[in-house]
């Protein structure tokens, strides 16, 4: 049952088994991370192919040097131009290419472990309340053009104190060819409700310059 279905000597049947059983695993795989992570119907059939993709190479490249260097060197030559995914679809996908090597080595059963079984371990995790940290939600990026000739330091100080529970300076650079200087703050206020009031006394400072507030994620902080 844990041994490898392979002999010396690849049979059609081996691998046939072999792909129905990947192939299989993977789409039950894929349908379990998709609703997980609330992902496209693009990352349903990527992931689902991963597997025996993967599984194929490793089939026939196995034991053979000369043609494992080959398929390196086609991998290494390859670009992949595609959108940034999130740290769970990265995941996901390194799940599917490591179960895929099993599969490929005739594993079938270590392979459906692994693959069903991170995925069910995710589900779980994903459920419970360990590092939950909703309150960060509450995080906002405000950002601040200011003129030139404003000194910045200390200038909205009355104001941060007045409306905000959490303030940190998160960067400063010049912009409009050296004439303004836009600032970027993390925020958290006191009174989600006095948003309007906290921005209009921002613009009496700057001189009803730009100024934004936006969630606050790890994507959005650079100026």
């Amino acid at each position: 049952m844990f041994e490898s279905i392979y002999t010396a000597a690849i049979t059609p049947v081996q691998f046939f088994m072999m792909a129905g059983a990947t192939l299989m695993a993977g789409v039950i795989y894929a349908w379990m991370m998709s609703f997980a992570i609330r992902s496209s119907k693009r990352f349903f059939l990527v992931t689902a192919l991963i597997p025996l993709i993967v599984a194929s190479v490793i089939t026939f490249v196995n034991g053979n040097i000369g043609a494992g260097v080959a398929v390196g060197g086609a991998f290494g030559l390859i670009r992949f131009r595609s959108a940034p995914g999130s740290a769970d679809e990265i995941a996901a996908i390194l799940v599917a290419m490591g179960a895929g090597i099993a599969f490929g080595m005739g594993y079938l059963t270590y392979g459906v472990i692994i693959i069903l079984g991170l995925a069910l371990i995710y589900l779980l995790l994903s459920k419970t309340s360990i590092f939950d940290r909703s309150d960060m939600a509450l995080d906002k990026l405000l950002k601040i053009t200011i003129p030139e000739s404003l000194e910045y330091g200390g200038a909205f100080d009355d104001v941060f104190e007045k409306y905000l529970a959490k303030v940190e300076n998160t960067g400063v650079k010049t912009t409009g060819m050296g004439s303004m200087f836009k600032l970027s703050y993390k925020i958290r206020m006191k009174d989600a409700k006095e948003e309007k009031a906290f921005i209009d006394d921002l613009r009496t400072k700057n001189g009803n310059l730009e100024i934004s507030i936006l969630p606050y994620t790890e994507n959005n902080t650079q100026l």
